[in-house]
């Protein structure tokens, strides 16, 4: 069950004007569930995105970075879920590609206009021929059943939007992602779709979510395996009356960026909210590092380690599985002695061995609590990093073992 994740209120979403929804069926999935979403643009829109690291990056992946780099611009974004459409190999690119040609055929316009994405099952060829059968029946749709079209092993739908006013003009922002498991950085399988009526140029709008993915999607792990397909979609459609924004230096910008980047947060942590099986919402601070990079470093070490993740799922404060993490984190010249660790507002490390002040029953105390924030002061410089991981459980196991029955 998610963390203290539920799903939003309709009527608190916003429509974006320059955005049609679509949904529909295309049976690419074994239960009875829309898997095809259809997101259909005006023509004056701007368009930025960042996609997976990985090697084996699915077909969509690689169409999507070819139709961005056509610059044509973009009229349509098509989602399926059940099936990644990655490992497939020559095939998959000509599938991706014939569903954007069938998508240009229907809404008017180029198929290097049309941006596909997929999530599902790895190494399993794409019913291209189901999707582009129900791709002309598909009906216009609120976002909350756009959000709910695109997961796969997620048990909630995440989608949430923003509203602000700048020089007397109001400007909305919606968005909606998905991802549950095969969370990990370098584009956490997770998709991330924004949306906004404010007016961007494109150049400013790709500066903007590469800044953004780094304290959002690219923030969170709930296994440590980084997908195949993931992708963070910006779409500005252009239709608020503001000027347009050409360049990072002018005064709107970091408003906007920063509704953006909260925004992307809360999507990026409900992700991990919804991890699969999680019983709880692990916020890893490091803080005093030499470098951001190191922070990383060693952040990531105590979020990936499944000896920390199962003893907190089972409230267990066996708490020198934090510092055997910290340790191995590679950073050749830390001095442990220097190095404090707290648990929620409870110190437990201090100057690198157990607090004189800690006893156990404190330690059980916040483990049984189901937010969790371990702060680790590496007191070496004054760099800091947030990561929001969750616990590994039982139902991880179950879940991961089961997926394709």
């Amino acid at each position: 069950m998610a963390v203290n994740l539920i799903e939003p209120d309709e009527t608190q979403i916003l429509k974006i004007e320059g955005v049609q929804v679509f949904v529909g069926q295309a049976g690419i999935k074994k239960t009875n569930h829309d898997d095809l979403t259809l997101l259909v643009l005006n023509e004056t829109n701007s368009v930025a995105a960042v996609v997976t690291q990985n090697r084996f990056c699915a077909a969509p992946v690689h169409i999507t970075k070819q139709h961005l780099a056509a610059g044509q611009g973009i009229r349509a974004l098509v989602i399926n879920t059940g099936n990644a459409n990655a490992g497939t190999g020559q095939q998959g690119r000509l599938d991706a590609l014939f569903i954007c040609e069938k998508v240009a055929q229907q809404i008017g316009c180029h198929a290097e206009q049309v941006l596909p994405f997929s999530t599902g099952v790895i190494l399993e060829p794409l019913p291209a021929d189901k999707i582009a059968k129900v791709l002309p029946d598909v009906k216009m749709a609120s976002w909350s059943r756009a959000a709910a079209a695109i997961m796969t092993t997620d048990t909630v739908p995440k989608l949430a939007s923003r509203c602000i006013c700048v020089d007397g003009q109001e400007i909305h922002f919606t968005g909606i992602a998905k991802g549950s498991g095969m969370i990990h950085p370098n584009m956490a399988t997770m998709l991330g779709f924004i949306f906004t009526d404010a007016d961007i140029a494109q150049p400013v709008l790709q500066n903007m979510i590469e800044e953004v993915v780094e304290t959002s999607f690219n923030a969170i792990t709930v296994d440590g395996d980084t997908s195949t397909n993931d992708s963070f979609v910006v779409v500005a459609t252009g239709k608020t009356l503001l000027p347009r924004i050409e360049d990072v230096t002018e005064a709107n910008y970091e408003a906007i960026k920063s509704v953006i980047a909260d925004l992307a947060l809360e999507l990026a942590q409900a992700i991990v909210r919804d991890g699969e099986g999680a019983t709880k919402f692990i916020t890893v601070h490091v803080k005093n590092a030499l470098t951001v990079t190191e922070a990383r470093q060693v952040a990531y070490a105590v979020a990936h380690s499944p000896l920390v993740k199962t003893a907190f799922y089972a409230s267990d404060p066996n708490l020198g599985r934090i510092l055997c993490a910290i340790g191995y984190a590679g950073i050749a010249d830390l001095d442990i002695t220097l190095i404090n660790v707290h648990l929620n507002e409870v110190l437990v490390v201090e100057n690198g061995e157990r607090a004189g002040s800690y006893n156990e029953q404190a330690g059980q105390r916040v483990m049984a609590e189901d937010e969790i924030t371990i702060t680790i002061d590496l007191a070496r410089a004054d760099a800091e990093v947030k990561i929001y991981t969750c616990d590994l459980s039982k139902e991880y196991v179950a879940i991961n073992a089961d997926y394709r029955s």
